[in-house]
């Protein structure tokens, strides 16, 4: 980056410098709290107006706390790609509040947003995507600390050495001053993890940091992740769609469907038993290392997610689900039940009321 680029964006926020709030939550509050979070797109046909909304996200809640790692698992089309935007801050919901830090984000702007944005760390699916292809790893690492005014060359370059030791990216000597196609996958996701982390965050979102790898990489990042976790103390929003990958360091897994939440547990809780049909599902179609088994063909659940834009009435996966109660499950959507402690799933088959 040039003296003159670096003098023109340490001007951009020399009187809009960026103010960190140390003091965690003392009284037990989450980091991050979403609150009954509705995110839906409006469909407009060319001369016609109006022509519904696509329902990407519907009455979503949890809680993070500091350091915690939970898993937001599902199918393409379920929501966690729009829940993990609208958490970065790139979506606005129609309904619900996100708190971070007992700040609403939707009262955050300008200082207070780029506070919040220094404090949630991005890992993007595609590293080669993701990096600028006409920077170095020096000059990509080193822009967030410029943008959020640190002025001094010497402290850039220390915080840049250290993130990059961190990641494993070394020798640092060798590696800093090379630009992104001259790096490896793996390496390339590496700069992805180093530029999340420059800041000190206190969240980082992963949004299918592994999908783009070699298998032989994978579980490298993925312990680098959990190292990275454990070491700072980081809370972590791991969205995947792949099951086999979520234990290595979630905590707890929230399952997606149609813009739901239909299951939440304990990692080893949900992976041992699942209590929702879908997440009953999702474990099946998991692949399985056992070549045995490698041209077996297991049964799923036939047809496709439905429509956001007109989601089935009831429970979403009415339609598609082998243990449907008609009358019941394609009538009323269904609330939490805890059919084992610290699990609980969005089922009617879970009401005594009904099944007993």
């Amino acid at each position: 980056m040039t003296e003159e680029n670096v003098n023109i964006m340490e001007a951009q926020v020399q009187s809009d410098t960026l103010v960190i709030d140390e003091a965690p939550g003392k009284d037990g509050s989450p980091l991050l709290s979403i609150q009954d979070l509705y995110v839906w797109f409006e469909l407009r046909r060319w001369g016609f107006g109006h022509a519904g909304y696509v329902q990407a996200v519907d009455g979503v809640t949890f809680d993070l706390p500091y350091g915690g790692a939970i898993g937001i698992v599902g199918e393409s089309g379920c929501g966690k790609t729009t829940l993990m935007k609208t958490i970065l801050g790139l979506n606005e919901p129609i309904k619900g509040e996100i708190l971070f830090e007992g700040k609403k984000l939707s009262e955050l702007a300008g200082r207070d947003m780029r506070w919040y944005r220094s404090q949630v760390g991005f890992v993007q699916q595609d590293p080669y995507g993701a990096l600028p292809p006409f920077m170095d790893v020096k000059t990509i690492l080193e822009e967030p600390l410029i943008i959020n005014g640190v002025k001094d060359d010497d402290e850039r370059l220390q915080r840049v050495h250290k993130v990059m030791e961190e990641v494993k990216l070394s020798p640092v000597e060798d590696l800093i001053d090379k630009f992104p196609h001259m790096l490896s996958g793996g390496q390339q996701q590496r700069v992805v993890i180093a530029r999340a982390m420059i800041l000190e965050p206190k969240l980082i979102v992963a949004d299918e940091p592994v999908s783009m790898l070699d298998a032989s990489v994978r579980v490298e990042i993925l312990k680098l992740l959990e190292a990275l976790q454990e070491s700072h103390h980081l809370a972590v929003i791991y969205i995947t769609h792949d099951l086999s990958t979520v234990r290595y360091f979630s905590k707890r897994i929230f399952v997606m469907y149609a813009g739901n939440i239909v299951e939440k547990a304990p990692v080893e809780s949900l992976l041992n038993q699942a209590f929702h049909p879908y997440t009953d599902a999702l474990l099946t179609a998991t692949s399985e290392p056992d070549a045995a088994n490698a041209l077996t063909f297991k049964e799923v659940p036939p047809g496709e997610p439905p429509s956001l834009v007109n989601p089935p009435v009831g429970c979403r996966y009415n339609p598609r689900c082998p243990k449907m109660i008609k009358g019941v499950c394609d009538v009323d959507e269904p609330p939490e039940f805890e059919p084992a402690p610290d699990h609980y799933a969005s089922c009617w088959l879970y009401d005594d009321s009904i099944t007993s």
